[in-house]
Formats: structure tokens, sequence, C-alpha cells
């Protein structure tokens, strides 16, 4: 796979590296993707580190710059508009990730097989003997199994901070998310949009002596998926709403079922509230119907949009390569 990347710069690279607190380790990440991608470009945006994160990549040259809104999706939001590459390669700080890895996650972008690009630490199993810390593994399966269910398309590794994308995917992703909820916005982002995604197993390493993972596992978690359930609405809200108008109706079937049967006997309705709560489920459930419909005409027109764009985006850039 390295073979068909030979034929590119690598100074058409851009490695991204969102930092908190990384002293123990931006050293060696630095040292370690300069040696891989030489003449890459390795920027490291410092999230008001504490312990001399910036200082310490700085001396190892990287360009340090500094962002002041806290959380990693923030970091990832300005990145993206500063920068410019033709090729994305996004790392965390705390050499969780071989830099050995990096040309094969490029590898699908240059032979333009791919646009995105996920770094799946699952698949070989070294992150389950890496990572020692509770729930993590289930967290990730379980977001894996709503996107599955919802987005209907199965990633192997959703949570991974190693990825790499091309300059289109990076220039027309519309980064929402503050904090660590940036990696599942990525990948639903990825598949809502039909952008071609590509799946490199790495290999896994947990964190060194002293260094501390800045992951809340239940409160980042819970984020996660609220995330997830957001996009849901935004991205498809018929089916969303279309669920809940079938939800309402089974239940006003439920309430109404017996109303209508002693009705039929008895030509009464003694029931009353019975039969005003099936009318106002059902009810409930046609304005859901309703709302889910105009919903999607208005994601259909802004999918057109995007469309649109993402083409002049290419031509933008492309002009741009050419000059």
């Amino acid at each position: 796979m390295n073979n068909s990347f030979q034929s590119y710069s690598y100074g058409d690279v851009a490695v991204l590296i969102p930092c908190y607190n990384e002293a123990v380790t931006i050293a060696k990440v630095v040292d370690d993707f300069k040696r891989e991608l030489p003449g890459a470009r390795i920027y490291v945006y410092d999230n008001n580190s504490s312990d001399g994160t910036g200082r310490i990549a700085a001396e190892h040259g990287a360009i340090v710059r500094t962002e002041r809104r806290q959380g990693k999706g923030n970091v990832v939001r300005q990145m993206l508009r500063d920068i410019d590459a033709r090729y994305y390669v996004m790392v965390d700080g705390d050499d969780t990730y071989p830099a050995e890895a990096a040309r094969d996650l490029i590898a699908p972008l240059a032979a333009d097989e791919a646009d995105m690009v996920v770094g799946d630490r699952l698949s070989n199993g070294t992150y389950g003997e890496e990572n020692d810390r509770a729930f993590h593994g289930f967290g990730n399966n379980l977001v894996r199994f709503l996107i599955k269910l919802i987005y209907g398309f199965k990633f192997s590794d959703v949570m991974t901070g190693y990825r790499a994308f091309n300059d289109v995917f990076a220039k027309t992703m519309p980064v929402l998310s503050p904090g660590f909820e940036i990696e599942t916005e990525l990948s639903i982002h990825a598949v809502d949009k039909r952008w071609r995604i590509s799946e490199v197993p790495i290999d896994y390493r947990d964190r060194p002596e002293g260094s501390e993972s800045k992951l809340s596992t239940f409160s980042d978690g819970i984020k996660v998926i609220f995330t997830i359930m957001s996009l849901f609405k935004d991205y498809r809200p018929l089916a969303l709403f279309g669920w809940l108008a079938l939800i309402f109706c089974i239940l006003g079937l439920i309430a109404g079922i017996p109303v209508i049967v002693e009705y039929a006997y008895t030509g009464l309705v003694p029931r009353l509230p019975s039969a005003l709560l099936a009318v106002s489920l059902v009810f409930c459930g046609a304005i859901s119907l309703t709302c889910g419909l105009i919903l999607d005409t208005v994601v259909k027109g802004t999918r057109k949009q995007y469309e649109v764009q993402v083409i002049q985006t290419y031509a933008d850039l492309r002009q741009r390569g050419e000059n």
C-alpha cells in the first residue's frame, strides 16, 4: 500500500496534533512523525496546557499554535480552518498511535480510493490488550452499534483519534462538537454525505507511565450518545419522526381499541378519558409524521447545496494546486 504514495511529496501532508497537557509524550510524537513523514508540516495546537506542552513541541520542530476554547472539537475546528494541505493526518499527542502507520493511512487518499481513512485499533486486538480502562471497549461497541442501527454503516472502530482525510473533506467538514464527540461527528458526517471511507488496522499502545487520559468514560460517553441522536435528528429527520409517529399511533390504538369495541357492542362511549387519550396520541403521531416530512424536504435541499459546495471546493482547491 505504501508504494502508491511514493509519487507524492510529504510536503503535501499536514499532521494535526491537538494537545492538552501532554508534556510527557509530545516530544516523542513530534519526533516520530518527523522521522516517518520527512518534510511534512507538524502542527501542535496547545489547548491551554499548563505543563509546557507547547514549548516542548516547538523545541522539537513542530509548528505550535494556541487554541483558547477548551475542548478537542474546538481545536480540530480551528485546525481545519487555519491549515491548508493536500492530505491531513489527525492524531492524539499521547503516543498511543504509531507514527509508522501514517503512510498506510495516507495511501488510500493518495490513490484516490478514499476521502477519510480510519485507524482501526480494534480488529487486531491491540486495543483490548493495551487499554485496561473500564467500559472503554463497551462504550466503543455501543457507539458502533448505534451508528450501524441508525445510519447503516458498520465501522470497525468509531472512537479512534487516528485518522487521515483529503483537503476537500477537511474544508467542507462542519465541525459542531466542542469536545471528544468530534470522532463520532467525523464518522457520521462521512457516512451521511457518502464520502469514501477506508479502515486501516493499526497497533495501539496504552499511555506511558505519567501520562493521564483526559477522557471521562461516563460524562463524555453520554455526550457522544447525545451527539449521535442530535445528528440523527439533523441528518435523518423522517426516520426519527417516522418512528415517533409509529410509537404514538400504536399507543393510541392500545388506548382506543377497548373504547371502539365497547362502542361497537353498546353504542356508548363511557370511557371518555380513554377516547380523548387515544385521539390525542394518534394526533401527535400525525404531527410527528408531518414534521418529519417537512424536515426531510429541508434536509434534502441542504444536501443538494452541500454537494454543490463540494464540487466548487474541488474546483477551487485543484485550481489553487495548479497555480
